[in-house]
């Protein structure tokens, strides 16, 4: 690296340091300010600006801030008292956003809630909440009739879209029966940026959801997060497919807009083949993306719109470094501001210069100023490794291990706020007498390197990351390579237990172009990966699952490893003796996991 790419990667990162903090300016844990009082100021600086575009339709600022007050009139209606909760299950659309701003303006809290959960986990989440009403719409309301009465606590259901059933209240009359005006500012009287705001859940792809405890101050700062990184300004129109009920689409992209008086065009859910003819047809200026929605675009064919759009700028985390070398020049996207954060953490780096594949960057000189760490990790018993005296070990420089941040309570960006219904789960995420006897870190869950000029690069979660033949095998890395292939579409990479050998065999779920045999691959995989990294078992699906953010599943995959009488997917195994992918018929696998076959 030259001496002048040298100087512009330092002044990109200090420049962007200080912009970022300079949009965070005002907001604090003991600050009287809430999130109320930010879009207020927003809407009074340009009340006729266009604040949403949504089905062809079009809200201006005025009539967005009428329709949160009147949901703020509602609340109060409804005797709901501040702290009180109201759990939303709504898919994407303005009013999810102006409910919340509008609890906000008289201090009732919000659960944003996964619509995609069913069953025990959605009653759980309402559950834990304690929430006093619930939030549905036409398309979510028979979802949570069949939990109903798991909530002990009954709360009152009301649907947006009428529904007109039993048992249920129309909100739609009911606000408009509300006024437009706003609540007087002094029911917010005494209310600081320490106190709740809302509930923001976890995925739950290891157990229940979690509910990650947001003070205004956080939702806040999470909103005005990517504004002085991306030079948000009040022209901008956010493009917005991801979920509402997510912090990247719902908060950090919301804010962007309302933070700087921009508009949102917001999208009911992601369409990767409407994609960039939307984004060209509405004007769209930026975008805000996670895991692997990237991907997905560029598995799309080519279309005339991808580059005759106005995006400038996209934000988000999870764009692997294969998937962002193709994706920017393809797309000719100027600038990508690619981050790390948790809902919940107190961990987070933004990625100034754009340098592919990291998620950001701490020189040596800032270090002591910031909390985070990455220390030294043992795969095995996925725990950190401990030096004789107890303490953690900090790692070296391109050693994997998991990324810490230290608590503390005299910054609000460095605290940790815990979760809602269960002081256990908080205190998983605590470690204690790390580098010294007393101190409190959280802990990220995730695996990183961080390379000798301070560059962070997110490798994996904590269980993702396996160990075979002696070596520790990263699953994201892995599947970079064979999502590079000829014929992949999309590689999903984990490990399962044989039998009783040490460690676990790497399994890789597919799925493939029309014409592309699975057995073609091998040779392609025994050349590109190290023999312990190549998957010993390929199971091709049409369609591998993935979260509401596009996150891989793995836990199903997992349990149901390479038996075929559990899947009527195809499962194959890379045979010593035959040198060649074979189909795993029921005796193949007994024979396997009795040992017959030397792995």
């Amino acid at each position: 690296m030259g001496i002048f790419t040298r100087v512009q990667r330092e002044l990109d990162l200090i420049t962007g340091l200080q912009r970022t903090l300079k949009a965070a300016e005002g907001v604090g844990h003991d600050v009287a300010r809430t999130i109320a009082d930010d879009v207020e100021a927003t809407v009074d600086r340009g009340p006729d600006r266009p604040a949403f575009r949504f089905d062809g339709a079009e809200w201006s600022y005025a009539q967005f801030d009428a329709r949160c007050n009147q949901f703020a009139h509602w609340a109060k209606a409804q005797g709901l008292l501040r702290g009180d909760v109201v759990a939303m299950v709504l898919t994407n659309r303005p009013d999810y956003v102006a409910a919340w701003v509008g609890f906000a303006k008289v201090g009732v809290v919000t659960a944003l809630i996964n619509t995609n959960l069913t069953g025990g986990p959605l009653a759980h989440c309402v559950r834990v909440a304690q929430a006093k009403a619930v939030v549905v719409g036409s398309d979510t309301l028979d979802a949570y009739r069949a939990v109903a009465g798991q909530v002990e606590a009954d709360p009152a259901l009301w649907c947006l879209d009428g529904c007109g059933k039993e048992g249920v209240q129309n909100l739609a009359a009911a606000l408009a029966a509300q006024p437009e005006t706003r609540p007087d500012a002094s029911v917010r009287a005494g209310m600081t940026g320490a106190d709740l705001a809302m509930f923001v859940y976890t995925s739950g792809t290891t157990g229940a959801p979690k509910a990650a405890r947001m003070p205004h101050w956080r939702v806040m700062g999470m909103m005005r997060a990517f504004i002085g990184g991306g030079r948000g300004v009040s022209s901008d129109r956010v493009y917005i497919t991801l979920p509402l009920y997510h912090g990247t689409g719902g908060l950090c992209g919301v804010g962007f807009a309302l933070q700087t008086g921009g508009c949102i065009i917001l999208r009911k859910k992601f369409s990767a083949s409407q994609f960039w003819e939307e984004a060209a047809r509405e004007k769209a200026t930026v975008f805000f993306y996670i895991g692997e929605l990237c991907r997905y675009l560029i598995n799309q064919p080519a279309s005339p719109y991808e580059t005759q759009h106005s995006i400038r700028l996209a934000v988000g985390n999870g764009l692997r470094q294969d998937v962002w070398e193709a994706f920017q020049p393809r797309f000719k996207i100027r600038k990508i501001l690619e981050f790390y954060g948790s809902t919940e953490g107190n961990v987070s780096f933004l990625n100034f210069d754009g340098k592919a594949g990291a998620v950001g960057r701490i020189p040596s000189y800032l270090k002591k100023k910031l909390n985070v760490r990455v220390v030294k990790f043992d795969v095995e018993s996925e725990t950190p490794v401990r030096g004789p005296d107890g303490l953690c070990i900090e790692a070296d420089a391109d050693e994997v291990g998991e990324a810490i941040g230290e608590i503390r309570s005299d910054e609000a960006r460095f605290r940790f706020e815990g979760y809602s219904g269960d002081p256990k789960q908080t205190e998983k995420k605590i470690m204690r007498d790390v580098f010294a006897k007393g101190d409190a870190w959280f802990r990220t869950g995730d695996l990183m390197r961080q390379d000798k000029d301070g560059y962070f690069y997110f490798i994996d979660r904590i269980g993702d990351t396996f160990r075979w033949k002696g070596e520790n095998v990263s699953t994201n890395e892995v599947g970079d390579v064979i999502a590079q292939f000829p014929g992949v579409v999309e590689a999903n990479v984990y490990g399962v237990k044989v039998g009783n050998l040490d460690g676990r065999a790497g399994m890789a779920s597919l799925t493939l172009a029309d014409g592309t045999a699975v057995e073609a691959l091998r040779d392609l995989i025994h050349a590109g990966l190290p023999a312990y990294a190549r998957p010993v078992f390929i199971r091709v699906q049409q369609q591998i699952e993935t979260t509401g953010t596009f996150k891989y599943r793995k836990v199903d995959l997992v349990e149901v490893g390479f038996d075929p009488a559990k899947t009527d997917d195809p499962v194959y195994f890379d045979h010593p003796d035959q040198a060649a992918y074979v189909r795993v018929t029921p005796a193949l696998k007994a024979e396997i996991a009795a040992g017959k076959f030397r792995l």
